[in-house]
């Protein structure tokens, strides 16, 4: 099952085809926290709308209610960027 927010599958492809890799959801004051490690190991950090595409029945009603306020992390090494098709040259 997946809620109504974020990109979902698609956009989770597409960022795994340009070098991303998905770490974790998380909200803050974790999610600060874990942002800045990551830049503090030398990754860069791009912060995605979750989707919750594996979320048992007993999270749904609270996730659905203020799925905005959380962020699925990726990363991704600095400089490691993969060109795609749609990126130009």
């Amino acid at each position: 099952m997946s809620l109504p927010c974020g990109g979902g599958k698609e956009r989770e492809e597409a960022l795994k085809r340009r070098g991303w890799v998905r770490q974790f959801v998380t909200d803050e004051p974790r999610l600060s926290e874990a942002v800045e490690l990551y830049k503090s190991l030398g990754y860069e950090v791009c912060l995605e709308q979750a989707s919750f595409d594996e979320v048992n029945q007993i999270c749904v009603n609270c996730l659905e209610a203020d799925c905005v306020r959380y962020k699925i992390i990726y990363t991704r090494p600095k400089g490691k960027t993969k060109k795609t098709r749609a990126q130009p040259r």
